[in-house]
């Protein structure tokens, strides 16, 4: 006969694990003592979602691989090229699928993004802010001498002559594209004269190489029905589209005209893009989902949702509530939607604490339910977790990891 030490050694072990994961009443039994050590060593047997740590980001990986092969083959179709944001994602893994699937390279929008793509083997990276500080600069020098594919923008003359100077001390040429105002006021050169301009002071140093053009424009991105995106897509890029007509009357080869999202993958092929930035079609997020679609449907639903945050419900002490472990610091909004819940609301009660709601005779969530919320805004959200755990059903297949999130070597 077992000993109740020996009993407990093997429930510790994990014997008890099969026996008890159908039960709701009891907690799962699950050797925590090797948890990190299994994923280290990618043995994710017996690790299925009610076993994980909460909040934590969970991808669905059948959806997310239908999201990237879908943009992939759409703009195969209509020959747009794909060189997608990591914004949203800041995941290695990821990146390699998409680059696997036929993206170009890659989108980032800091310097240690950057770093981290190219250092991982990726090429065709393009930083989408200029460098206007010494740390910047002297970084996106020696990137530029380390990775030849390596490109960045401008918008200023001044930071143009900055840049030139490091460039021409480090005795290495530049890629660089010009960035040209397209609605959004936080960057981009008035296009037109200012901007080809600014190419032409590009093309004729020896310290650069111009590339061509980017121009975002992420107000049509949101915008609601898809005639008023088409209009604000075509009316936001109308002066790249001017500004790049200018560049070839005056013999300027134009390599790129960079730009695009993911509400706008299948408008901007028309407004005068080459490439698109895309990133949210990988998981997609709730604030994409009131744009509406070409198919004249009020939800977006080109790409799957296929991101969730796992939460607990762990406190139900009031009428119509429970508190969970999804709050402030896990990234939660009210705008965020409970998967496969519709009629829970989200709620936030600090920063480790969340909560959900639900009007009288709706169904109740449990004490120690797990629960899964869709995101409203991914390029936060994924800030604040450094995993994706990817899932088939309830099982956890892989993990991968989410880098550059934070700290002075991340800026």
């Amino acid at each position: 006969m077992n000993s109740r030490r020996q009993f407990l050694a093997a429930s510790a072990a994990g014997g008890l694990f099969p026996l008890l994961r159908g039960r709701a009443d009891v907690p799962n039994s699950y050797p925590y003592s090797e948890f990190e050590k299994r994923i280290a060593m990618r043995d994710f047997r017996g690790i299925t979602k009610d076993v994980l740590p909460t909040p934590c980001m969970l991808v669905d990986l059948d959806l997310f691989e239908q999201n990237i092969r879908k943009m992939s083959d759409y703009s195969k179709s209509v020959g747009i090229q794909v060189r997608p944001h990591v914004k949203v994602h800041k995941s290695v893994d990821v990146a390699k699928r998409q680059i696997a699937l036929g993206a170009i390279g890659l989108t980032v929008a800091t310097i240690a993004e950057a770093e981290l793509m190219s250092g991982a083997g990726i090429r065709g990276v393009l930083w989408t802010k200029q460098p206007a500080s010494q740390n910047n600069i002297q970084r996106a020098i020696a990137l530029s001498k380390r990775d030849a594919s390596f490109m960045f923008v401008v918008d200023s003359p001044q930071v143009v002559d900055w840049v030139e100077q490091a460039a021409s001390a480090s005795k290495v040429k530049c890629r660089v594209a010009v960035s040209v105002f397209a609605s959004m006021p936080r960057q981009g050169i008035e296009p037109g004269q200012p901007a080809l301009q600014l190419a032409q002071k590009l093309s004729s140093s020896p310290h650069f190489s111009f590339e061509g053009f980017m121009a975002y424009s992420g107000t049509a991105a949101h915008t609601r029905g898809f005639e008023a995106r088409c209009k604000r897509s075509s009316d936001d890029l109308a002066g790249v589209r001017e500004t790049v007509d200018l560049a070839k009357k005056s013999g300027l080869p134009v390599g790129i005209v960079s730009g695009g999202s993911t509400g706008t993958y299948n408008i901007d092929k028309d407004n005068g893009l080459t490439e698109l930035e895309a990133g949210t079609y990988v998981f997609m997020d709730t604030e994409y989902w009131p744009v509406g679609g070409k198919d004249g449907k009020e939800v977006y639903s080109d790409f799957f949702s296929a991101l969730t945050v796992l939460t607990t419900a762990d406190a139900k002490l009031h009428p119509n509530l429970v508190t969970t472990d999804y709050g402030n610091k896990a990234m939660a909004r009210a705008t965020d939607r409970v998967k496969d819940k519709p009629w829970l609301e989200v709620a936030m009660q600090g920063a480790e604490y969340g909560a959900l709601r639900w009007k009288d005779g709706a169904p109740e969530v449990k004490l120690g339910e797990r629960l899964e919320i869709y995101p409203t805004n991914l390029d936060v959200s994924t800030a604040a977790y450094d995993r994706y755990y990817i899932t088939r059903g309830d099982q956890v297949i892989d993990v991968w990891p989410i880098m550059g999130r934070g700290g002075a070597p991340q800026r």
